[in-house]
């Protein structure tokens, strides 16, 4: 088969592609035949070196993907051959991922999705929309409160912003451009505020008649404390998925309300019972066609070095590599 690998950390080019034997499923695993492969940030992170060394002595990339199950293991019935399904956690403690034509993944990892939704679409479901997920009801019910997602129009914020509503949530989204505001409003925000050109303290004061917000997905908590600190309620929470680049606040943390629950979301470390509602969650809202998805560039298995590139320069939109066809 055709696959992409690396075999030490570093920048993209450390990347080839080339052919590798097809993988066999052992017992409680599927094969699948992958149709798209998607792209995250923590992908080009774990292949880096930033987050994690090498575990494995070759390494395929990419934790999300979509394919069709093809062959499965023992213990694994064969009615499962022929399922489309999107995966998640396709390379976490394990050495291949779905940047190949074929993958093997436990059969739990590999999620039955409904016709209408493309192969594209499920790959950009695993990090995205399950870290969303986490960040959104791991304290309790969201209903008729108010939620900021900064970086709405992001992988992560546009599937928060869509959670959110669909949990009776009232949202506000920050920006920072008229063509993000359209992504975010088009994912249901209620309010969008262009950080760099509006005073989003005062903006968010105003929207919610000064008592702030309940709910924080947060994208940058370094660089967004500022603003956290002064809108984040008494009893309010802030789930953050990204500590972002700059130097972190100060510690104590002083916000300007009490009893504030900080939570630390890394998708791939969410207990069992946190994943299995995910699945469930996102598996009703597919099916119910409530969720849109924010497809992004695409490039084919060869360009995967571009892909990550892509990824690292901050596209917009989920990037997906385009590896086979059904």
């Amino acid at each position: 088969m055709k696959a992409v690998w690396f075999e030490q950390n570093g920048p993209a080019e450390v990347m080839q592609v080339g052919e590798m034997p097809e993988p066999e499923p052992g017992p409680g695993e599927v094969r699948i035949k992958v149709i798209s492969s998607g792209v995250n940030p923590s992908d080009w992170k774990r292949r880096l070196g930033t987050t994690s060394p090498m575990a494995f002595p070759r390494v395929i990339p990419h934790q999300d993907g979509a394919g069709v199950i093809d062959r499965v293991g023992q213990g694994v019935p064969d009615s499962r051959i022929g399922e489309r399904v999107w995966l998640f956690e396709s390379q976490f403690g394990r050495p291949f991922g779905s940047a190949a034509e074929y993958t093997v993944q436990p059969a739990g990892h590999a999620v039955q999705m409904p016709d209408s939704i493309t192969f594209e679409q499920g790959a950009c479901l695993g990090v995205p929309a399950m870290t969303a997920h986490r960040c959104l009801f791991a304290d309790g019910p969201l209903d008729g409160k108010v939620v900021l997602v900064p970086g709405g129009a992001g992988a992560v914020g546009h599937y928060a912003v869509q959670e959110a509503k669909l949990a009776g949530a009232t949202v506000i989204s920050t920006v920072s451009s008229d063509h993000k505001a359209a992504i975010a409003t088009a994912a249901g925000a209620d309010h969008i505020i262009n950080y760099r050109s509006e005073d989003v303290v005062a903006r968010i004061m105003d929207i919610t008649g000064g008592e702030g917000v309940d709910h924080i997905a947060e994208v940058d908590f370094a660089g967004n404390f500022p603003v956290t600190s002064q809108v984040l309620k008494t009893n309010g929470v802030v789930a953050i998925y990204s500590w972002g680049t700059i130097q972190q606040p100060p510690v104590p943390l002083q916000f300007r309300n009490s009893n504030t629950l900080v939570r630390n979301v890394l998708v791939y470390e969410m207990p069992e019972p946190a994943k299995e509602a995910a699945i469930a969650d996102i598996t009703a809202w597919l099916e119910s066609g409530a969720l849109s998805h924010q497809v992004g560039p695409h490039f084919p298995l060869e360009e995967t070095v571009a892909a990550h590139l892509a990824v690292e320069g901050g596209a917009v939109g989920n990037v997906i590599v385009d590896v086979g066809e059904e």
